[in-house]
């Protein structure tokens, strides 16, 4: 993942590369790689989605001010 990629786009590539597997579409040595790219992806995605709820969080606590 070397360029910026937004949480839609990483789970877009991620349902692709689950779509792959789930069809067999991939042989042994693209297996890994893709495995590698899926678990860096989620890792992207996790990462983003407590981010977010960071920012949602520190918003309402401003709120019940």
């Amino acid at each position: 993942m070397k360029k910026k990629m937004t949480y839609d786009e990483a789970k877009l590539h991620l349902e692709s590369i689950l779509n792959d597997l789930q069809e067999n579409q991939l042989g042994v040595d693209e297996l890994s790689v893709r495995i590698k790219e899926a678990v860096e992806l989620v890792d992207f995605c996790k990462k983003k989605l407590h981010s977010v709820e960071s920012e949602v969080e520190k918003v309402l606590k401003k709120t019940d001010n």
